[in-house]
């Protein structure tokens, strides 16, 4: 096989391994979410059109992106975020965590009773954050 050819394969499987997995998978043995460490920076359009009225609503204007998965069976809720904001501190992150958690809850009209998992993703697709706040 060619160097090109080679080549063209490995750029593409290394954008399908980054763009394909925004969901982690279940848990590890550990108890610890396991999952990816980067993802696409681009957000879908359904988690574009949340982050629009969260951030209409008052919310931190470096997100972008809010994907909430509430269909992973026997699991708590998976919130992915997106945020143009590279700030790792631990502050900032709790902030954002309630104001998102607090904005679907209220006006979403979503539940966390059982707690929720949270990714946190940088402008450049690399994981700021993973949050695990279940009961």
């Amino acid at each position: 096989m060619g160097r090109g050819i080679a080549l063209i394969l490995t750029v593409v499987a290394c954008a399908a391994a980054l763009t394909a997995c925004t969901d982690p998978d279940p848990r590890s043995p550990t108890g610890l979410l396991a999952g990816p460490t980067a993802t696409s920076t681009a957000a879908p359009p359904e988690a574009a059109a949340l982050a629009d009225r969260y951030r209409q609503a008052g919310g931190d204007a470096d997100v972008y992106g809010i994907e909430p998965n509430f269909k992973r069976e026997g699991y708590p809720p998976h919130i992915v975020v997106h945020t143009r904001n590279p700030d790792t501190g631990n502050a900032l992150f709790q902030k954002q965590a309630a104001s998102i958690t607090s904005f679907l809850t209220g006006k979403e009209g979503l539940t966390l009773g059982g707690g929720y998992t949270m990714d946190v993703y940088g402008p450049d697709g690399r994981l700021l954050h993973r949050w695990d706040a279940t009961i």
